[in-house]
């Protein structure tokens, strides 16, 4: 659990970033903005990127949490949990208000992580994948194959789909993507 002086940071590295994006964002911004020294921010994190990944963390990883407990509450099999799971995750955090500053501001710094380094938020994401997999996989709705790779090549197809621009029906057929790769047979 974090501290409230690292809540506050956070936070106040949110509506900086909000405000004025990261490349504006500065360590006195944030620490003016939390009611705390620029050293109590310091002593937390070496740098902007360093508060920024931990932000990120904090909020899409929340996202994700929340999408995934919301599927695993319908009374579906596997399948159509992890299906409801990922066009949740992705709807939610396509319209996430810190993602879509740094999507239309600096997309440039997502790309180590759309390119091949995993995130925070991506190995939250495989974790919760990976075990509605083997739930579905139990409950024989799920094809047969490592969790961890299935999860991770559901990953790499919802996030194709949340960095895509927007269409209509393009949500129906991520629908229709991921419920085909995890289809027994």
């Amino acid at each position: 659990m974090t501290d409230a002086t690292t809540q506050a940071i956070l936070d106040a590295t949110r509506q900086s970033v909000l405000d004025f994006g990261v490349r504006r964002t500065t360590l006195t911004d944030i620490a003016r903005r939390a009611g705390v020294s620029r050293m109590t921010v310091y002593r937390r994190y070496p740098d902007v990127d360093a508060v920024l990944l931990d932000l990120m963390t904090r909020e899409f990883g929340a996202t994700l949490e929340a999408t995934a407990a919301a599927a695993q509450e319908a009374e579906d099999d596997g399948r159509a949990r992890i299906v409801r799971q990922v066009a949740a995750g992705v709807r939610e955090l396509r319209e996430h208000p810190l993602l879509r500053k740094v999507v239309e501001a600096e997309p440039e710094l997502l790309l180590p992580y759309v390119l091949g380094r995993l995130g925070a938020s991506q190995r939250i994401a495989l974790e919760l994948l990976a075990a509605a997999v083997a739930d579905g996989q139990r409950d024989g709705s799920v094809r047969a194959g490592d969790p961890q790779a299935i999860a991770r090549t559901v990953l790499l197809v919802a996030q194709s789909f949340l960095f895509a621009e927007p269409e209509t029906g393009l949500q129906d057929e991520l629908v229709r993507v991921v419920d085909a790769a995890l289809v027994p047979g």
